[in-house]
């Protein structure tokens, strides 16, 4: 038997499966491969996000029914994707990266325009999507799958080649344009590098280089992409323009106080002085009706998930899932991260969404396939013989 031949000492006295209904739900869960503390986690997420998101869309029970239905999809796409061994994401990787290439190529050529922006892809009557979206998870197969081929810490030859990995479709992107998303893609390919092992010498030689390169990178940026940093280094130097975000923003977190104007009671949000109050800037609406004590419980909520993903992370059994794993939890950290900075004025807005809170559909399912895929790194384990 597995058991006794793994286990020291036991060999002498018979293995009885335990008969619990803990050890029955347990193994339920391990057969439709899902976790069941981070999927518990993830669903009241969820279900929060929905409260929040009624208030924020001005009590219009539609919006939070539309998302509803996108979480439905989106755990849907977990579930599938968490049934898949690690072994079959590896010989995913290129495909799914090139495919995701060819896409942004295409969506340069012939994408759909919106919003001043061409970041869409049409299949008319089918469907109408951002290719950008795939590669968030595209290009940390893509960058593991090489990297774990290769001796580690990676030598200066396979950085490079993980450089033009990451640098082509992060380009594409910015491209469109869409820095958020590019900045997005870009993390989840270097947060991979450097789980290979990078020494701190060498963080610091490419952190240096980093800084040398952004008056490069301000002299391509777009000019209401400039616009937004200005802003973010002094909202009140256009206050009905351009800082107009920002400020009604931080205002309504503030006027939230420790407990918050209560629920549906917010006035900055319900009069429509805040913009995108449903999307990009719900954090200003979550703290204006909830307060400090809010939305320390959602940064609480949203440490508990991350946590619980890098223990999932640490206990996968080869490079290619540690890695994979990795930046995926790690890149949920930086959505996070960047939006509640943006919102709250911390950081430039780059239009990144609050995960699993702001109103979207791509995003969700995005997540959502990347937790799919964590979980199938973290429930496929095999016992290793000592």
């Amino acid at each position: 038997m597995a058991m006794i031949d793994l286990t020291r000492g036991l060999r002498s006295h018979p293995v009885r499966p335990p008969a619990s209904g803990i050890a029955r739900r347990r193994s339920f869960w391990e057969r439709i491969h899902l976790d069941p503390w981070l999927l518990g986690m993830l669903l009241l997420l969820m279900l929060a996000g929905l409260v929040v998101l009624y208030s924020a869309s001005g009590q219009h029970l539609q919006v939070p029914i539309a998302q509803g239905v996108r979480f439905g999809v989106a755990l849907t796409v977990m579930l599938v994707l968490a049934q898949f061994t690690p072994a079959t994401f590896q010989r995913w990787a290129f495909p799914a990266y090139l495919a995701g290439v060819l896409m942004l190529v295409a969506v340069e050529l012939i994408g759909d325009m919106g919003m001043g922006a061409q970041r869409w892809l049409v299949i008319p009557g089918v469907i109408r999507f951002q290719p950008s979206e795939l590669m968030k998870l595209a290009m940390p197969m893509m960058v593991a799958s090489y990297l774990c081929r290769r001796e580690l810490p990676p030598r200066v030859r396979d950085l490079a080649v993980c450089g033009l990995l990451i640098g082509l479709p992060v380009v594409l992107i910015a491209k469109q344009p869409d820095l958020g998303t590019s900045l997005l893609v870009a993390t989840a390919g270097v947060f991979v590098v450097l789980l290979a092992g990078l020494t701190w010498r060498f963080i610091a030689i490419l952190a240096l280089l980093a800084t040398a390169a952004l008056p490069l990178l301000w002299m391509n940026l777009h000019n209401y992409q400039r616009q937004r940093v200005l802003t973010f280094l002094d909202p009140n130097s256009d206050p009905l323009g351009s800082g107009w975000n920002i400020i009604q923003s931080t205002t309504a977190i503030g006027s939230g106080g420790l407990l918050g104007k209560g629920w549906l009671q917010g006035t900055q949000s319900q009069l429509e002085f805040l913009p995108e109050r449903h999307t990009d800037f719900i954090v200003a609406v979550l703290g204006e009706e909830f307060g400090l004590v809010g939305m320390l419980a959602f940064l609480m909520l949203y440490l508990v998930i991350v946590m619980r993903g890098i223990v999932m992370a640490g206990g996968a059994q080869n490079t290619f899932g540690r890695l994979l794993a990795g930046s995926i939890i790690l890149t949920f950290f930086i959505y996070v991260f960047v939006n509640v900075g943006m919102v709250s004025g911390i950081l430039p807005v780059v239009g990144v969404p609050l995960p699993l809170v702001s109103f979207g559909g791509t995003s969700s399912v995005t997540l959502m396939a990347g937790f799919g895929i964590l979980m199938a790194i973290h429930t496929h384990r095999r016992l290793l013989p000592r």
